[in-house]
């Protein structure tokens, strides 16, 4: 049960971080024109470029960039472009509203739109590189950005991310299903462990409000981590396997001090967990710095906003992008969902009693728990692991998607509902800000 708790608070906390960086990198992006203007820009030629010459491309990029059908990522409709940006709202709204990692619903949603597992993968790091890369402000000038940190941590970032990479290609090319089958597993795991932690965490915080005060959503605020030295860090700080990379000179005399071996290891989880799942590994570097190297939260902030472009940057591009497995419509549609549903969620938290929110969060992960629990057997039975019919699978499958989209998209019309009803008072406190 220790065990439980303690992975459980440290995914959480990633969650609660990675929900952070989405909001301060779509606050920044809806803050510049020039931004806006650039995200325009991206979009129009995706967009009105892929409708007027879908038939054309579709029949010749697969030559191409490999000869395979499923790898095209330039067939356009309509539909998939508003799907796109509805899949990007959902994960905003859960961002911005419940504070806690809505983009790891963003890959199972697309593999329930009918999308490949390896295209959902490398469309979402894209979409994540993309508002990285225009939401970015680097902290250097605030002191913020520890550069021997994140250059060490690179270094094993781009070993794992290329791993990922490779894992997810090769078992494509021996077997699309098993792709799909062993990201789903990824998934239903990441998703079982963290939605099952979450309920246990919004029912024993239910329980220990009776009479006592809302303790809120958890995700908007809280204390500066890092400053006190856990067990942990001390003793892997303790370690002395030169070159050994200095930070935190704010915080201790001298700074400091921790072995590069301990940051490669720590960046190619990170970058192995961005190359496989599509989530930029974002949920990860926080718990990872802070609970375990003993990186102060002013600094890991800073430096994560600074290698995450890089990280998610080479992943979708150097894994997935040269092999034609990014759909660019999809990623745009969902940048610019995303960016509004952010926004609104964010404004509702100020509207909506923080246990509420944390039930909303237990829900919807547990809701993708379900949607790829479900759709597990139907691809294992296709490859012949387990004996079921098509039928049968086609049936939980079903079941998967439906309990999926009727929580998420009843999530979305409450949070829109309770937005559009107390927008007269979210206006008066902007005005008071």
């Amino acid at each position: 049960m220790n065990f439980f708790k303690q992975w459980g608070s440290f995914m959480m906390a990633g969650a609660r971080y990675h929900a952070r960086w989405e909001l301060q990198m779509s606050m920044n992006i809806l803050k510049s024109r020039k931004r806006l203007l650039l995200l325009l820009l991206l979009l129009l030629p995706v967009a009105i470029g892929g409708y007027v010459f879908a038939g054309d491309i579709a029949g010749a990029m697969p030559d191409i960039i490999g000869g395979k059908e499923a790898y095209n990522p330039s067939f356009y409709s309509l539909n998939i472009f508003i799907v796109s940006i509805l899949i990007g709202l959902g994960a905003g709204l859960i961002t911005g509203c419940i504070g806690a990692g809505g983009g790891f619903i963003i890959a199972p949603a697309l593999m329930s739109a009918g999308v490949k597992g390896i295209l959902a993968v490398g469309t979402d790091l894209f979409h994540i590189f993309a508002k990285a890369i225009m939401g970015s402000i680097i902290h250097r000038k605030l002191g913020n950005v520890s550069v021997p940190l994140a250059a060490v941590f690179l270094i094993g970032a781009i070993l794992g991310a290329t791993a990922g990479g490779v894992i997810n290609r090769v078992l494509y090319e021996l077997n699309p299903v098993l792709s799909d089958a062993f990201i789903t597993t990824v998934y239903a795991l990441m998703l079982g462990f963290l939605g099952f932690y979450a309920m246990y965490d919004f029912l024993k915080a239910k329980k220990s409000m009776a009479g006592g005060e809302d303790q809120g959503g958890g995700a908007h605020g809280g204390k500066a981590e890092g400053a006190d030295l856990g067990g942990l860090p001390r003793k892997l700080q303790g370690v002395n396997i030169p070159p050994m990379v200095k930070f935190d000179f704010d915080f201790t005399p001298g700074g400091r001090s921790i072995s590069w071996v301990f940051l490669v290891l720590s960046g190619a989880l990170v970058g192995l967990a961005a190359g496989i799942m599509g989530v930029g590994g974002g949920f990860l570097t926080f718990p990872i710095f802070v609970y375990m190297l003993g990186v102060s939260s002013m600094t890991t902030v800073g430096t994560d906003i600074f290698q995450i472009v890089f990280t998610a940057g080479y992943a979708s591009i150097s894994q997935y992008a040269i092999y034609g497995f990014i759909f660019y419509t999809l990623a745009m549609g969902m940048l610019l969902g995303s960016l509004f549903g952010i926004q609104v969620g964010a404004m509702v938290t100020k509207v909506v009693p923080g246990i509420t929110i944390r039930g909303f969060y237990a829900m919807a992960v547990m809701a993708g728990f379900v949607n790829r629990f479900f759709a597990l057997p139907a691809k294992l039975g296709g490859m012949g692991v387990i004996n079921i019919s098509k039928g049968m699978g086609s049936f939980l499958e079903t079941i998967g998607v439906w309990a999926f989209f009727i929580v998420i998209g009843g999530f979305g019309v409450w949070v829109i509902g309770t937005f559009l009803k107390n927008i007269g008072t979210l206006r008066g406190e902007g005005e008071h800000i």
